[in-house]
């Protein structure tokens, strides 16, 4: 064997070392990285740090390695409920099975699919009411977080300071939210960012005015303090009109929920006075047209009415 060949090889062989040094290296950080994303979010014994023990870790890991999987996060972290990606997805799954499986027996298999969709988006659904659920009783507790930092500024506190001090004295949300304010504030991050993605995870005109107020007065200076008494009184008489708005189409609101069921028992009382006569008329495909129709005209119903009771205060 000649020099050449000898040296070819030894190239060789030092590539191959050096390519398995690299991925046994690469492997390892994802497993200290992975190892101190899991510290962060437990208390060191597998359960979260309000005290329940984590499911399905494997498929939490896999979930945030993907992109809808960290969307999914943000959206459950924006609602506040202590579920992570991997619960919510194997709970979406059982409610999609357990659906189609009792559409499938009680009315007919035609309605199966159906009932796994309806899952689907139920289950998104929720995720969006408990968000805006989250996002109303925080703008209930804006007229005291204004009163508590005007208090704390006239008293000669930094703003820092203030936000660090309302988030002990408030509840959740507000509490949790401003903790998380104070966090960043504590790493170095600047009261614009910080105040700008707290109004990003709960977006309503009166937080945007809030956060506009805070910044403005961090940048400029100026009477912070007046400003901050005008503000709470503005948001107490916003809260009020968003209550009596809220009374005033409650009505409405159980219109929209109650059509959609009215065709669901409508359905069930048809097969229940006639057995099978759900399960013939989507034999054929007139009938199976003809309910594809009669349930995206529901939709679109539960959607107009809930359009149009929406009213942005």
């Amino acid at each position: 064997m000649g020099g050449p060949a000898l040296l070819t090889l030894g190239v060789a062989l030092l590539a191959a070392v050096l390519a398995v040094i690299g991925v046994r290296t690469y492997a390892a950080g994802r497993e200290r990285r992975q190892a101190f994303v899991d510290r962060l979010a437990d208390d060191g014994h597998g359960r979260p740090r309000d005290g329940t023990r984590r499911r399905f870790p494997s498929l939490d890991r896999r979930l945030r390695a993907t992109r809808a999987g960290r969307r999914l996060e943000l959206r459950l972290a924006a609602t506040g409920l202590a579920v992570t990606p991997g619960e919510f997805l194997v709970g979406m799954l059982a409610a999609v099975t357990g659906l189609w499986l009792v559409a499938h027996v009680t009315l007919a298999p035609f309605f199966g699919p159906l009932a796994a969709a309806v899952a689907v988006w139920s289950a998104f659904a929720f995720l969006n009411w408990q968000r805006q659920k989250r996002i109303e009783k925080f703008i209930n507790q804006l007229p005291e977080l204004s009163r508590i930092l005007a208090n704390a500024t006239q008293a000669g506190l930094a703003l820092r300071t203030a936000l660090g001090m309302a988030a002990e004295e408030l509840e959740a949300p507000a509490g949790e939210e401003l903790a998380k304010v104070s966090d960043k504030l504590a790493v170095g991050h600047s009261i614009d960012d910080a105040l700008g993605e707290l109004a990003e995870r709960l977006p309503s005109r009166e937080l945007v005015v809030l956060v506009t107020t805070l910044v403005l007065s961090n940048r400029a200076g100026g009477a912070v303090v007046g400003s901050l008494r005008n503000l709470t009184k503005t948001l107490e008489e916003r809260k009020e009109t968003r209550r009596e708005v809220r009374t005033q189409l409650s009505q409405v609101v159980v219109t929209a929920y109650v059509v959609p069921l009215l065709g669901i028992g409508t359905l069930l009382l048809m097969n229940k006075i006639a057995p099978g006569a759900i399960d013939r008329m989507t034999s054929t495909f007139l009938g199976q047209a003809a309910v594809v129709a009669a349930f995206a005209l529901y939709a679109l119903g539960f959607f107009l009415i809930r359009r149009f009771s929406k009213i942005d205060v």
